[in-house]
């Protein structure tokens, strides 16, 4: 058997092609066989969580993969199990859609544990399926163990593909079979001017989806996105990783992210809790644009304040979600909006939209919202026109002890602006510097970070 070096198993020079372009590969099987790090295998690197324990992985994990020059998307899937409650139904169904959707399914079975109950089941669930099944024999880390792999054939679906995910042994093998039986890709069609300036996926923003648990983020997700992606379930906790997807929208190509609630860290005491908390902090700090959802019934938390000042200090643009508007009552509504008002007062120029993921009411208003944050996020002032408008604020309310001498853009992501004075400016003016430019090129949305450079560094 071959094995195959991690940093082998992503080709990350070649140029992507659109994500619907790309046969599906699933993976699949009862909770704790290994089917994370199974993923983590084939992507060459971490991006899954682990833990020795069932039920981390709840939601569907997409993301593409490479193996020899052939491109394909890889889901991980949560455990399936034939009986359980809601929420563990609601992750077999999630598993099950993903795998109507893929072109090969890998089923992974522990060869340490050998054949339960429920990988009966799974195979089971997997009959209608069976043209596009590849059993996997996970655990096999040495040659001595290569008998309790064979075992685990009695499926019928093929014969058992012998793997350590853990330590990479077997899996270039494996990769070899699943892209022998992969359908060629059909890449879309190209468009003359679509997609200029953009990153090679198309991608025109990517929208992290934040805040405390159960507030309603992945019903939200699920009702932008237009399937249900995410697992959804009345359990605080239920979304363990960042899960995001690409959405054709009338404001263009959008990446949406769903992440994990994030609690006080006096609370997160599991080891799971922890990297979902890594995820969703990399996902504010990697994404354009940050929905902050809230649940509009017990309006601003501390913890919520602490997370609106961690976004506004990534720079990034932010729409505040008041969540389950439909469930609160006037006196209710007023108490809320005043609490938005007092607790994120630093956010007076993000947007505030009052919606219900549930029902859809105002859902419709995030996407304008959206592209209004990301046009100011990438907005440049031309110098000379940036200039004129200093002359025009400044005759209107001169500054107290100095004079602002020449203004220029120095950046965008978000609108950066340093002015020149001829000393320190009052940080009192230099808000009412930061509204008028706001209200001037519309710049609502977006963080704008003022620099000063006073003459002579007085």
């Amino acid at each position: 058997m071959t094995d195959a070096p991690p940093e082998e198993l992503v080709g990350a020079a070649a140029p992507r092609p659109p994500a619907a372009a790309l046969p599906v590969v699933c993976i699949v099987g009862r909770p704790n066989v290994g089917k994370s790090t199974q993923l983590n295998r084939i992507l060459g690197s971490r991006r899954a969580i682990v833990e020795e324990k069932p039920g981390v992985t709840r939601d569907r994990f997409e993301r593409e993969a490479d193996w020899r020059g052939r491109r394909f998307t890889i889901v991980d899937t949560g455990g399936m199990l034939e009986r359980g409650g809601a929420l563990e139904q609601k992750v077999t169904d999630q598993a099950l859609r993903a795998v109507q959707g893929a072109d090969v399914v890998l089923l992974v079975l522990d060869s340490v544990v050998g054949l339960t109950g429920e990988d009966d089941a799974v195979a089971t669930l997997l009959r209608p399926h069976s043209d596009k099944v590849i059993v996997v024999a996970n655990k096999v880390d040495s040659q001595n163990q290569e008998s309790d792999g064979w075992a685990l054939g009695r499926f019928g679906f093929s014969t058992p593909h012998l793997v350590s995910a853990l330590h990479g042994r077997g899996v270039g093998d494996l990769l070899d079979v699943v892209v022998a039986r992969l359908p060629e890709a059909e890449p879309e069609p190209e468009v003359e001017g679509e997609g200029e300036g953009l990153p090679d996926d198309g991608v025109l923003a990517s929208i992290a989806i934040v805040g405390r648990p159960n507030v309603g983020k992945s019903t939200l997700f699920n009702r932008l996105v237009g399937d249900e992606r995410s697992v959804v379930h009345d359990v605080p906790g239920t979304t363990r990783d960042a899960i995001d997807t690409i959405v054709e929208t009338e404001e263009g190509r959008l990446r949406f992210i769903d992440t994990a609630g994030l609690r006080r860290k006096a609370r997160i005491i599991e080891g799971t809790e922890y990297y979902s908390l890594v995820r969703s902090l990399k996902a504010i700090d990697s994404s354009n644009v940050a929905l902050l959802v809230l649940d509009a019934a017990q309006g601003v938390t501390h913890q919520e304040q602490r997370l609106a000042e961690r976004v506004d200090a990534a720079g990034s643009p932010i729409v505040i979600v008041l969540n389950k508007w439909d469930l609160c009552d006037t006196e209710t509504r007023l108490r809320v909006a005043a609490d938005v008002a007092d607790r994120l007062g630093f956010l007076d120029y993000a947007p505030v939209l009052r919606i219900s993921a549930t029902t859809g009411l105002g859902v419709q208003r995030i996407l304008p919202a959206l592209r209004a944050a990301i046009d100011a996020y990438h907005r440049r002032i031309p110098t000379g026109q940036l200039n004129q408008t200093m002359r025009e604020i400044q005759s209107a309310q001169p500054a107290a002890g100095a004079r602002i001498l020449y203004a220029v853009q120095g950046a965008v992501d978000p609108p950066t602006i340093t002015l020149f004075t001829t000393g320190r400016m009052q940080p009192t003016y230099l808000r009412f510097i930061e509204r008028s430019l706001r209200e001037r090129y519309g710049l609502g949305p977006t963080a704008l970070k003022l620099r000063v450079r006073p003459r002579g560094g007085r």
